[in-house]
Order: C-alpha cells, then sequence, then structure tokens
C-alpha cells in the first residue's frame, strides 16, 4: 500500500473523528453529556472543563489510532489494509462511546450534587404558531433526483445491447477492477432502483426535518424558536442538495456501463463530491450547532426564572429515548447534531426494519 493511498485513508477518518471530539461544543446549552441542565449552568467551570477533557480525551485517541494504521498498513496489501481501516474505525467509535458514558455518569452526579439546579419551575413550551413556519424547503425539489433515476432507467433499457456481457463494478485504489457482474436487467438495473431508493430515503429524512418533535427553552423561547427554524432549514437545504448530487454521480456511473467516459473522471467525481459534503456538513455542525444553539440571535432578553421540564428518565444513557406515552416518533439528539427516534414508540421500530430491509434486500435481490 502506497503512502498516497494511507494519507487518503487517514484524511476519510478526520470526518469521523471531528464530530466525536466535538460533539459537546455542538449539543444544545440545556443538555450536557446526556443530562438535562439549566441553561445557566452550562458555562459553569466544572461543566467546561468536561467538555475540555472529553474533547482532549477523544483527540488523544484519534491520535493513536493514526499512528497505529500508519504503522501498521504500511507495506501491507490492500485486503488488509481495508480491514485494519475498518477494525480501527470501530475501535474509536466504541471506546469514544465508553468516554462518553463516563463523562455521562460523572454529569448525573453532578447534578445530582446541586439539587437547586431542578427547583426552579419547571415547564414545557410549546409555540403553537411553530408548524405554520416554514421550517423545511419544499420536497418538490426531490422531483429533480427523481426525474434523473427515471432517465437513467430509460437510458440503461434504451441502450442495454451497449452494455458488455460482462462489466465491472468496483475497483481497488489503483484503478483495477475487483469485482465484475454478467449482464442481466436485473443486474443493470441495480443502480437505477438504488437511485430511487435513496430519493425516497432523502425526501422522508427532509420530512422528518419538518415534522420532528418541537423543542422549545423554557428560558429563552423566542431565541430558542429562531434558532430551531434556522437550524431546520440549514440542513433541510443540505439534504436537498446532497441527495441530488449523490443521485447524478450515480447515473455517471451507470452511463460509464454503455458509454466510455474516462476512469479517472469516474473516481475523482464520487472523490470530491464526498470531500465536499463531509467538509460542508462539519462546518454546518460548527456554526449551527444542535437545534441551532450556535446560531447568534437577538431576542427581548434572557428569563432565569424558569427551566425546562426534567426528562432525564426517559433518556437511557443518555442516547436512547424511550417514552410510550409521547406520541412524537422523530426529536432531536441530546448528545450530537440531527434526530433520533422515540424508541417507545411501534412505528418507529417498522421504519427503521423497513429501511434496513430495502438497504440490504435491493442489492440482494437484484444482483
Amino acid at each position: 500500500m502506497t503512502s498516497n493511498i494511507l494519507l487518503f485513508l487517514i484524511a476519510m477518518m478526520i470526518p469521523i473523528f471531528i464530530p466525536l471530539i466535538f460533539i459537546p461544543f455542538w449539543t444544545r446549552k440545556t443538555e450536557s453529556f446526556g443530562v438535562s441542565i439549566p441553561e445557566e449552568a452550562y458555562h459553569l467551570h466544572d461543566i467546561k472543563k468536561m467538555r475540555q477533557k472529553y474533547a482532549w480525551t477523544n483527540a488523544i485517541l484519534a491520535i493513536i489510532i493514526t499512528v497505529v494504521f500508519w504503522f501498521t498498513a504500511a507495506g501491507r496489501d490492500e485486503n488488509f489494509t481495508a480491514v485494519l481501516f475498518s477494525i480501527l474505525i470501530f475501535a474509536f467509535i466504541a471506546v469514544s462511546f465508553a468516554v462518553y458514558l463516563i463523562f455521562h455518569k460523572q454529569m448525573k452526579e453532578l447534578k445530582n450534587n446541586n439539587q437547586n439546579w431542578t427547583r426552579k419551575p419547571q415547564l414545557v413550551t410549546i409555540d403553537t404558531g411553530f408548524r405554520n413556519q416554514k421550517l423545511a424547503y419544499s420536497n418538490y425539489w426531490f422531483v429533480i433526483p427523481f426525474l434523473i433515476s427515471i432517465l437513467s432507467i430509460v437510458i440503461t433499457l434504451t441502450n442495454y445491447q451497449l452494455i458488455p456481457d460482462r462489466y465491472p463494478m468496483q475497483y481497488n485504489f489503483s484503478g483495477e477492477v475487483t469485482t465484475w457482474a454478467n449482464k442481466s436487467y436485473r443486474s443493470v438495473l441495480l443502480m437505477p432502483i438504488m437511485q430511487i431508493y435513496l430519493t425516497l430515503l432523502f425526501l422522508f429524512i427532509n420530512t422528518i426535518i419538518s415534522k420532528a418533535k418541537q423543542q422549545v427553552s423554557a428560558a429563552n423561547p423566542e431565541e430558542s424558536i429562531r434558532q430551531n427554524i434556522v437550524f431546520r432549514r440549514r440542513w433541510s437545504l443540505f439534504t436537498i442538495i446532497m441527495g441530488t448530487g449523490l443521485i447524478t454521480i450515480f447515473m455517471l456511473n451507470q452511463l460509464s456501463l454503455m458509454y466510455q467516459i474516462n476512469h479517472q473522471l469516474l473516481m475523482i467525481v464520487p472523490l470530491v463530491f464526498t470531500i465536499g459534503i463531509i467538509v460542508v456538513s462539519i462546518i454546518l455542525s460548527i456554526t449551527t450547532g444542535q437545534g441551532g444553539s450556535r446560531i447568534a440571535v437577538k431576542t427581548g432578553g434572557e428569563n432565569g426564572t424558569v427551566i425546562d421540564r426534567d426528562d432525564d428518565r426517559y433518556w437511557k444513557l443518555g442516547m436512547f429515548y424511550f417514552n410510550k406515552n409521547d406520541p412524537a416518533i422523530f426529536l432531536e439528539k441530546r448528545f450530537g447534531i440531527g434526530w433520533t427516534n422515540n424508541w417507545a414508540h411501534p412505528l418507529s421500530w417498522i421504519i427503521v426494519l423497513a429501511i434496513l430491509l430495502l438497504a440490504f434486500g435491493l442489492p440482494k435481490l437484484l444482483g
């Protein structure tokens, strides 16, 4: 394995390292390591130190993983390097989660030692006009990737005779073919069918962004509402652009079955797109924060007499929401950027299982 490829793989680790290092700085100020706290407590010295220690711990872990990968993979073949890469990434995520659990436990103990945090009146704040506002960009934008997918099918079927009886499906880092497929209507339509599946998946994500449970800070309701609207709009726009771009790249790969397209172009375009999406997603996370917590907005002042209702009992390990009395299926994550499921809602399990079955079943069915 050449040094350039190793450097490329290390570069691919960075988008995994960065979010797990800086997540505590991107979450809402009313939540710390999966534990609800008063907004003013977010700036306390002890909690600041906890965020810093968590970040440094994961940063050191990321450096160790990188060094181990570099010296172990050097001079080894591609298969060994791919397996090692997967193992080390999994190890980083697993150890990072263990580190989170330690800080989650410390945060719960700190909250128990500060009973005054929960003595203020607790409120659930709801804005009845929230749904009347433009929370996400229209799902009609997904007509574009859907039409691209249909066009891929039409072009494939009308030019079926141009596809060789045996065509490449996968390449290694050196540009050599590692997997071949035999031509059939099922096999050549795999990519366009996956385009339609991904279009529907991105449309579903955009719907979640607009329909997910409303979360308004009791201490600063006006600021929280404005931040949350911007938060949803930004990620909605990102989802639409990312989805359309990905479907277009899939079409480019599909066209390569029938027409002579420069092999380097087929490798460079997806790579540049992937890097661009990763960079933009990190920038969005840094500038927006969870729920829009890092967006600066001007309001009429700050109300420190009330706090959000303490619902820690519904958050298992501070990450997994179980509340059978809550009709909401989707809501904001407590530790991270984006949305999660109400795992006590049966429909939540049905949706997740359906997405996974289609993702793994379609390639098996059409392959």
